[in-house]
């Protein structure tokens, strides 16, 4: 698992220094866990770094890693996961449309990870940007999901 997050990191840079022409995303959310992980986790917190190019006048893609956190209760240890993803971000006028689609590789013993997808609803002010998301995290035997919101800074 960690040779696969170090490759990753290593094409992302890559990425990122070949094509000059693109800007970086900083995110943090915070929000509600749903779903099958209501029962057992309070809160959930993550935060994201996303390099988007502008592909059309409206459109900005990229790939995303982050850091997904899901708070237990009692004596359950926390669920942890690093979404590797695409991101893509549709704009219109102040208000954008979103989604970032990948895998989630599970941090936590046991946790082998799963398909990780997140839409989105967000307004932008200037390099700022407000977002509302659902986030969710299939595995075998279930799924993982919050309802969020958070900010987005362009770097």
């Amino acid at each position: 698992m960690k040779k696969l997050v170090i490759s990753f990191f290593v094409l992302f840079m890559g990425i990122t220094s070949a094509f000059s022409q693109g800007d970086f995303r900083f995110g943090v959310n915070g929000g509600i866990p749903v779903g099958d992980v209501e029962d057992f986790s309070n809160f959930h917190l993550g935060t994201d770094v996303a390099y988007m190019f502008n592909v059309a006048e409206v459109l900005d893609v990229g790939p995303l890693l982050g850091y997904s956190h899901y708070f237990v209760e009692d004596d359950f240890d926390d669920i942890q996961f690093i979404p590797v993803a695409a991101s893509g971000r549709f704009g219109l006028s102040s208000f954008y449309l979103g989604a970032d689609l990948g895998y989630a590789i599970g941090v936590d013993d046991g946790n082998d990870g799963g398909f990780y997808y997140r839409p989105m609803l967000g307004y932008r002010i200037g390099k700022l940007g407000i977002a509302a998301s659902y986030e969710g995290i299939s595995m075998d035997g279930g799924s993982i999901n919050s309802i969020n919101l958070g900010i987005e800074f362009g770097l």
